[in-house]
């Protein structure tokens, strides 16, 4: 005779735990599918490159419009205590972040012989594409939303693989170059005019909970360059206007404006017979 197999008492109660955390939780929102579809909403309001071809025409704006709108009170309601407060703030500044926007495709356009025009800037540059959902989580994040300014970042960085903190903050005319592996951290402040190409890395000395509420990234000044793969860590490090940072560098500290950073690569040329072989 066959015994009996006995209920999966772990799994039983596993299973009501999830339950029980349903019943607390009323009505969890898909807040990551919200973020993405604001995230393609405001931008289609904002640059027609990015609308859908049905909603081209003038009617596609007011369209636009009350479509951003329903969602930022969608996904911010159960979260923000002023909602109509925060909705109605966040679309007065709108038009600060479309002029910003205009900026920095101009400002890519004019760095990079490649690029043939602001079109062709707004609509294919990854690194435009991560500025232009930055400045609009930026103004989420300034307005004390919780969550939901991150979920924008985290969408655009799966997009551009551009990793922008919504707390950072950047100035006019900022233009990221090729972009891949960009990351800024988010107490990060850099000035006017500033160009990152890929790899950058704008950090911390140290990751720690303590450090939570202290300025951890650096600053970057007016005018500043910075390089493929350079590493710019800690709060109190500050980059002087008009300095270039060159590729591969390593820095924790501050330097003046104007200063060149460059990591040196010693050449020696080799004995006739080093006994060196490599294979690749």
């Amino acid at each position: 005779m066959t015994d009996r197999i006995a209920a999966p008492t772990r799994w039983s109660t596993f299973l009501e735990e999830l339950r029980a955390e349903r019943r607390a939780c009323d009505a969890p929102r898909p807040l990551r599918a919200l973020a993405e579809e604001f995230a393609g909403r405001v931008l289609a309001l904002l640059f027609p490159q990015f609308a859908h071809p049905s909603r081209l025409g003038e009617a596609g704006v007011d369209e636009e419009a009350a479509h951003v709108e329903a969602l930022l009170r969608a996904a911010i309601t159960p979260i923000v205590s002023d909602v109509e407060q925060v909705v109605a703030t966040f679309l007065d500044r709108l038009p600060d972040v479309r002029a910003s926007l205009q900026l920095d495709a101009e400002a890519i356009l004019s760095g990079d012989p490649a690029a043939e025009s602001l079109e062709e800037v707004i609509v294919a540059y990854p690194g435009f594409l991560a500025t232009a959902v930055h400045r609009v989580a930026h103004e989420l994040y300034r307005l004390g939303v919780p969550v939901f300014p991150r979920l924008l970042s985290e969408w655009s960085h799966g997009e551009t693989g551009i990793d922008i903190h919504p707390g950072a903050v950047l100035g006019a005319s900022f233009a990221i170059d090729h972009g891949t592996g960009v990351v800024i951290g988010e107490t990060s402040i850099i000035g006017d005019r500033v160009r990152l190409y890929q790899g950058v890395t704008l950090g911390a000395h140290a990751v720690s909970k303590k450090l939570a509420n202290q300025k951890r990234h650096p600053t970057l000044g007016n005018d500043v360059v910075v390089y493929a793969n350079a590493t710019i860590l800690g709060g109190t490090t500050k980059i002087g206007d008009g300095s270039i940072i060159g590729g591969n560098v390593w820095m924790t500290s501050s330097v003046p404006p104007r200063s060149v950073v460059q990591f040196s690569s010693r050449v020696e040329q080799r004995p006739t017979d080093d006994g060196l072989e490599f294979h690749i």
